[in-house]
């Protein structure tokens, strides 16, 4: 493919991803999300496997629904664990929304993947121009489900439909602070080189979900 073919190409991707973007932060929706308090998750990647929890701090909901939509990794990687996925998860998910709304890029790159980062990167400048700070809270623990683990040529994929309530906090230039509260629904993939060094999971899309 000529050059300028794939300058275009690329270009268009990172516009997709960034308007995507802004639907992790901005889409409204109507559904509340689960409403579990538990302690605040250290920042950190998805954990790409671990040792099964104990038996009973396994969800059997969660297990029943899994089964059929992790069957893809579970076939090259048995020992593929989506309780403590999903934790890791959360955790991504709640590390990345609130390192974007700061700006925080040192938290994000290891967190995404690169043409990811580069649009979110192309966010926080656009809003460092304008001079606006910004910064989301979780009201609630973020909702995770599970909904496809699977295979792509050398590359394992999973897809996580998030249900999420945030506050935003917005001050823009020489103005005052402006609060808002909204609830979102998206899909995010996460993915990861399958015999690579890094075992950990980035982001590589962002996807409007259904509430």
């Amino acid at each position: 493919m000529p050059v300028p073919y794939l300058l275009i190409a690329a270009a268009v991707v990172a516009l997709f991803v960034l308007f995507q973007l802004y639907n992790v932060l901005g889409k409204k929706i109507g559904r509340q999300p689960e409403d579990n308090a538990r302690a605040a998750p250290k920042v950190g990647a998805v954990p790409a496997t671990a040792n099964a929890p104990d038996a009973g701090s396994r969800s059997p909901a969660l297990e029943a629904a899994a089964l059929v939509a992790i069957s893809g990794l579970k076939a090259r990687e048995p020992g593929f664990d989506p309780s403590r996925f999903l934790e890791g998860a959360r955790q991504a998910h709640e590390s990345i929304v609130r390192a974007y709304a700061a700006g925080d890029r040192e938290t994000l790159k290891p967190l995404l993947t690169e043409p990811v980062m580069k649009s979110f990167e192309a966010g926080i400048t656009a809003r460092e121009t304008r001079g606006d700070v910004e910064q989301a809270e979780f009201l609630h623990p973020p909702r995770a489900d599970l909904e496809l683990a699977t295979v792509e040529g050398d590359r394992a994929v999973a897809k996580v439909r998030f249900l999420a309530e945030l506050r935003n906090r917005l001050t823009p230039a020489g103005g005052e602070e402006q609060v808002e509260e909204r609830r979102t629904a998206e899909h995010w993939t996460f993915e990861r080189a399958l015999g690579a060094d890094d075992p950990n999971w980035v982001l590589a899309r962002v996807e409007p979900a259904s509430a």
